[in-house]
């Protein structure tokens, strides 16, 4: 007896327990059902509603575009020096580095030959020269014939050519500076025989040096539009202003022009010759209905390029035409946007059409950092 009532006491116990935890199970079914379906409307309430997104208006457009380029400092002026006459270099009076004025005596051919040469035509010229003038003063008289006046015109004019051209090979021993100049290089040394036309020694001008720069062909084309041109230097802080002298009309080798720049006469420190620089050539904004947005605003879909229009706090796509993008994290836009029209320029990834946004509040001037 005893024995039957502790079984039928378990089996009670056992079905009351799994009853009360039948009731357990069950709640919390109800609680996890009731979680899921709150997040499932939360779910939905955020699609339906965007987060926070900066926005901004379109004004007009001040972007001006600036290419950089590599910059050399030229001389205005370089110029190879040589004899008009062979012989054998005598003497340079100049050394490497040196300045000298315009008419400076600067290097010296021996001349021996060619005072030789003088020396032979001279009594000729003298002798020939005085025979025409007698010859003249007879026919001037009516003694002369006309074929003695004329054999005796031209015999002067030759010997006068032969003269003048020997007097002109003796002074062309000597080279004097074309113009005031420093000495770049030199390069023969006495007493090295030298052919006419062989350049000794190349010289500077000392005037105010210019900027060289080489273009693609694609600026090449547009440097009319280019409204001005600066240089920046290490030791000058602010960069210098640059007038355009001459461009190179054949491209060299890399398929590149040469623009030549001046620097103004005013500067106080002035570049030497084989200096590095960079020149800024900034051109003229000619399209007045282009934009410019930060590139951040823009988004791709099948392969065409978006901005979000932002209006009534709800958003919306419209396409837009991007004509470049820049190095400063900007983008023209020659269509699709107009003034005033408010993009979002943050966040543009995820939104979706006529998805609902809170623009985020413009830092106060006042608020650094914006803690506040």
């Amino acid at each position: 007896i005893i024995e039957t009532y502790h079984n039928t006491n378990f089996a009670l116990n056992y079905k009351i327990n799994n009853i009360k935890m039948k009731k357990v199970l069950f709640k919390l079914c109800i609680v996890v059902v009731t979680m899921g379906l709150s997040s499932c409307h939360n779910d939905q309430k955020a699609t339906n509603e965007g987060g926070w997104v900066k926005i901004d208006t379109i004004k007009s457009s001040t972007y001006q575009e600036i290419l950089q380029f590599p910059a050399k400092i030229k001389a205005s002026q370089e110029v190879n020096i040589a004899f008009k006459v062979s012989g054998t270099l005598q003497r340079l009076y100049v050394r490497e580095g040196q300045y000298i004025k315009q008419g400076e005596l600067i290097a010296q051919m021996d001349s021996r030959d060619y005072e030789l040469q003088l020396q032979a035509v001279e009594p000729e010229y003298f002798g020939i020269k005085a025979e025409a003038e007698r010859v003249f003063a007879l026919y001037a008289d009516s003694v002369a014939t006309p074929s003695d006046y004329d054999k005796a015109r031209y015999g002067l004019q030759q010997i006068t050519a032969k003269y003048e051209n020997a007097k002109n090979q003796l002074a062309d021993t000597k080279i004097y500076a074309p113009f005031n100049c420093f000495v770049k290089t030199c390069l023969f040394d006495p007493p090295t025989i030298v052919s006419a036309g062989m350049p000794i020694m190349t010289v500077i001008s000392s005037d105010m040096p210019e900027v060289e720069i080489y273009v693609p062909a694609s600026t090449y084309q547009r440097l009319a539009d280019v409204e001005s041109f600066s240089v920046k230097f290490d030791f000058h802080d602010e960069p210098i202003a640059l007038t355009m002298v001459s461009v190179s009309p054949n491209a060299n080798a890399n398929q590149l022009y040469s623009v030549r720049l001046t620097l103004p006469d005013s500067i106080k420190v002035k570049p030497t010759v084989g200096m590095s620089a960079m020149v800024n050539a900034t051109f003229k904004n000619q399209n007045s209905s282009e934009v410019t947005i930060p590139a951040s605003a823009l988004f791709s879909h099948n392969d065409k390029s978006y901005v979000w229009i932002y209006k009534n706090e709800v958003v919306e796509p419209r396409q837009v035409i991007v004509s470049s993008l820049h190095l400063n994290g900007t983008a023209t836009i020659t269509e699709g946007l107009v003034y005033g029209d408010i993009i979002v320029t943050a966040g543009v990834k995820n939104l979706k059409n006529n998805q609902k946004v809170k623009p985020l509040q413009s830092k106060s001037a006042t608020n650094i950092g914006g803690m506040l």
